[in-house]
C-alpha cells in the first residue's frame, strides 16, 4: 500500500489516477455479471413459459383439430337432414297440390267440354293478379286456389250442368247453391290455399253492382281474389265451347266483359284485364293450341245470351 501511495505522489497532478481507474472498472465488471446472472435467470424462466405455451398450445392445436373434424361431421350431417326434409316438404307440397287437382277434376268431369279450363283459369287469374300488382304469395295461393271457384258444381245435378237451353228459373236456383256447396267442401281448413279458395268458391258470382249471389254483396265488400276470378271465369266461358254455345271470338267477349263493367266486374279490373288483351290470348292461344275441344266453329249467339 505504500508502495502505490509513493508511486501515486510521484504521478504528477494531471496524470491519469490508474488505481481508482481499476477499482471503477472493477466495479463495472461486477455490476455486468449481476445483470448478466439476472438475465440468465430470466431467460431461463421466459423458456420454461415458451415451453409451457407452446405444449399448451399443441394441445389445443389437437383439440381443435379434433372439433373441426367432429364440425365437418355434423355439417355433413346436418346438409343430408335438410336435404332429406326440404325432399319430403317438396313430396308433400305436390301431394297437396295433386290432390287439389283431382279435387278440381272430379267437379268438372261431368262437362266434358271444359277441356283445359283448369289450367286457363289459373293462368289468366295469376296473370290479372300480376297486373294489379297483387302479393306474391296471394299469386301463388291463387295459382291453386282459382281452379277450384266451381268445386260445388259436384252437387249439382247433371241434367243442369249440362242443359243446352237456357235454364228455368228452378234449375237457375239450383245452380246458384253450387257457391254455398263449395264452401262447405272447403271450409274449416288453416290451409292459406284452401282458405282462398273458399272465399273465391262462395263470392265469385257476386257482381261489383250487388245483384249478385248468393250473398248480394257490392264493389270492395267481395273479395279481391273472387272479383278477379269473377271476370277470368267469364272470360273462359265466353271464348270456351260450353254446352250451350260455342266458342264466342275476342272482341266480342271483350265487348261483353266491357259492357258488364261497374254492373257486374270491378271496373279496374276491367279496365286492366282489356288493356292487357294480348297477355290473355297468348295464354289461351298456348294453352288450347292441342286441344281438340276448341275447334273453330261458326259464331252464333247462344239462346241463353240472346234471352238476357
Amino acid at each position: 500500500m505504500e508502495q502505490i501511495e509513493y508511486l501515486n505522489s510521484r504521478i504528477p497532478q494531471n496524470s491519469l489516477n490508474y488505481y481508482e481507474l481499476y477499482t471503477s472498472e472493477l466495479t463495472k465488471v461486477k455490476e455486468l455479471k449481476k445483470e448478466l446472472e439476472i438475465s440468465k435467470v430470466q431467460s431461463q424462466t421466459y423458456a420454461r413459459e415458451l415451453k409451457n405455451i407452446y405444449q399448451h398450445t399443441k394441445f389445443k392445436r389437437k383439440e381443435l383439430s379434433s372439433t373441426n373434424l367432429q364440425l365437418v361431421k355434423y355439417a355433413s350431417d346436418l346438409r343430408k337432414t335438410i336435404s332429406n326434409l326440404k325432399r319430403t316438404h317438396c313430396d308433400l307440397q305436390e301431394a297437396y297440390k295433386d290432390t287439389i287437382h283431382r279435387l278440381v277434376l272430379a267437379s268438372e268431369y261431368k262437362d266434358k267440354d271444359t277441356g283445359n279450363h283448369i289450367a286457363r283459369i289459373s293462368r289468366y287469374c295469376t296473370q290479372l293478379a300480376e297486373f294489379l300488382g297483387v302479393s306474391n304469395q296471394e299469386i301463388n295461393e291463387l295459382s291453386y286456389a282459382a281452379p277450384m271457384h266451381d268445386v260445388g258444381k259436384i252437387g249439382i245435378p247433371d241434367r243442369i250442368i249440362l242443359k243446352k237451353g237456357r235454364l228455368t228459373e228452378k234449375e237457375f236456383k239450383i245452380l246458384k247453391t253450387h257457391t254455398v256447396i263449395g264452401a262447405v267442401i272447403l271450409e274449416n281448413s288453416k290451409a292459406p290455399i284452401l282458405h282462398t279458395a273458399k272465399q273465391i268458391a262462395l263470392y265469385h258470382h257476386e257482381k261489383w253492382n250487388g245483384t249478385g249471389y248468393p250473398h248480394g254483396l257490392c264493389k270492395e265488400n267481395i273479395p279481391l281474389m273472387a272479383r278477379i276470378v269473377a271476370l277470368s271465369d267469364t272470360f273462359d266461358a265466353l271464348t270456351s265451347r260450353r254446352p250451350y254455345k260455342p266458342p264466342y271470338p275476342i272482341d266480342i267477349s271483350c265487348a261483353i266483359i266491357k259492357r258488364e263493367s261497374e254492373q257486374s266486374f270491378d271496373p279496374q279490373i276491367v279496365d286492366t284485364f282489356l288493356r292487357n288483351i294480348d297477355k290473355f290470348t297468348e295464354i289461351k292461344l298456348e294453352i288450347d293450341k292441342n286441344n281438340d275441344d276448341q275447334i273453330k266453329q261458326e259464331f252464333y249467339w247462344s239462346e241463353r245470351d240472346l234471352l238476357n
